[in-house]
């Protein structure tokens, strides 16, 4: 039996930032073995995220065509708002990082707790509002009664789980401050096998002679809901058993302390509002695709799905910074902030060139994997082309977003998001009001994100990165 790892212990030395004196003939802690140490483990539980919503398509799909469109609108209405919600864990991953790297444990685990009291307030008065305002979210996005109807359904099942979406959001953000990326994976990969589990039988139900139980047809698209809810249920659970735990020992309260909780809500603001331009950035960019004709909105979904999952991969590297940077800067190691940060953006920008390489040589190849229309297929290759191009930029913005969020910088993150979408909109109006149509059009607009916006935010964060301002010391 395995005994489940204790987040508040004194880290592992090899993620001491300084680095701890060793015993002789052990190897000596490198930035490269601490970002791996995190970043590999942070990169397994990005993708254990999508494997969730690809079980419950799987699943749904077999009900019929109106269920896994309903199924489409209602995971883009929980995924914008887990995605605005996100602060949740970037907050979480700073504040603690940094109590940690002050030799302030009790401290760092009980200000990771208020985050976690945060998360669960939100979560109950975000499912109560969106199973209120169900109905007029899946109206908007115009799928026919049918299609809504599912959609509703989903929602309103899956609405009791969504304050456990948010402390699992929470809690992984403060087991990275705590330079534990690892249990966050295990509690992904169970939930995701939970998840598939509890869809399977609850949508579809048990056949005769299953073990002896009486045949049962499933609650249909509400039965993945209700599995999908109970699922984050128990991963908020698994977190908070963690992290609770771990207090205990500690000496630290696990009761909510509405001081801390109040001023952890005003941190997370600015972090609100740089997820809120980065999510107008990408809404206007489909916005501005659905004037390019049908065949290029099916391609540009397509390419937006793989820049997403690309994303996520490089996300991996932004986790990283986030806990080092917070934990160096607590120590009051400013050389170890530089040395990391210099490391992860080389690390980044060979990433996406890696990428980029796989992407344009697979270019041809991923058309007639999602269309058998010539058109979209045509659209996606010459897509592809420009977001190979576009990736190594990505990497570089990608690893800078992630050490200004650990080092707490906020308010800087929020004024420059907002700078940067109102650059960017100009260029993509237009694209839509004088770019052409078709392949073409999409191709420009694709050259408009990766070469206006991207830049944009590349320039911003290395010009703050190349400063001092941001480099604050301490626990706070």
């Amino acid at each position: 039996m395995t005994s489940t790892p204790d987040p508040t212990a004194r880290p592992d030395p090899e993620a001491d930032v300084p680095e701890a004196p060793r015993p002789a003939g052990t190897r000596p802690s490198t930035p490269a073995r601490q970002v791996l140490r995190l970043a590999v483990p942070a990169l397994g539980a990005l993708i254990a995220e999508p494997l969730f919503l690809l079980a419950d398509s799987a699943i749904v799909g077999r009900l019929g065509t109106a269920p896994l469109a309903g199924l489409g609108i209602a995971g883009a209405v929980l995924s914008t708002a887990v995605n605005l919600f996100v602060f949740l864990a970037y907050g979480t991953t700073a504040s603690v990082a940094r109590r940690v790297g002050a030799g302030d444990q009790p401290g760092a685990v009980e200000q990771g707790l208020d985050g976690m009291w945060l998360a669960a307030g939100l979560g109950v008065l975000t499912a109560v509002l969106g199973w209120l305002a169900a109905p007029a979210l899946a109206g908007l996005f115009g799928g026919g009664p049918e299609v809504t109807a599912q959609a509703v359904t989903y929602l309103r099942w899956s609405m009791p789980g969504l304050p456990g979406m948010l402390v699992v959001l929470a809690g992984t953000g403060v087991l990275r401050g705590l330079q534990d990326t690892r249990t966050p994976l295990a509690v992904a990969a169970a939930g995701a096998a939970v998840n598939a589990l509890l869809n399977l039988v609850l949508v579809h139900g048990l056949p005769t002679g299953v073990a002896g139980l009486p045949q049962w047809s499933g609650l249909g698209i509400a039965g993945s809901g209700l599995g999908t809810a109970l699922t984050q249920l128990g991963m908020a659970v698994a977190f908070g058993l963690v992290v609770g735990g771990g207090a205990r020992r500690l000496g630290a309260s696990l009761r909510p302390n509405p001081a801390g909780i109040q001023a952890f809500g005003r941190a997370g603001v600015p972090l609100l509002v740089r997820t809120l331009s980065l999510r107008v950035a990408l809404l206007v960019t489909t916005w501005v695709a659905t004037s390019k004709g049908s065949p290029a909105l099916a391609a540009h979904q397509v390419v937006f799905t793989i820049w997403t999952l690309l994303a996520l991969g490089l996300d991996a590297l932004a986790i990283a910074a986030q806990a080092l940077t917070g934990r160096a800067l607590g120590a009051g190691d400013v050389a170890g902030v530089r040395a990391a940060t210099a490391l992860m953006v080389r690390w980044g920008v060979a990433g996406g060139a890696v990428v980029g390489l796989i992407v344009f040589a697979l270019r041809d190849a991923a058309g007639p994997l999602f269309s058998a229309d010539p058109q979209v297929r045509t659209a996606i290759a010459a897509t592809l082309v420009v977001v190979a191009l576009g990736e190594p930029l990505a990497g570089y913005v990608f690893v800078l977003d992630g050490v200004l969020i650990g080092a707490g910088d906020g308010r800087y993150l929020a004024v420059a998001g907002v700078i940067q979408v109102l650059a960017y909109a100009p260029a993509a109006w237009a694209v839509q009001a004088w770019g052409p149509g078709g392949t073409a059009g999409l191709v420009w607009l694709w050259v408009s994100f990766s070469g206006g916006y991207l830049l944009a935010r590349a320039l911003f964060l290395g010009l703050r990165a190349r400063g001092t301002a941001w480099l604050i010391t301490g626990a706070a």
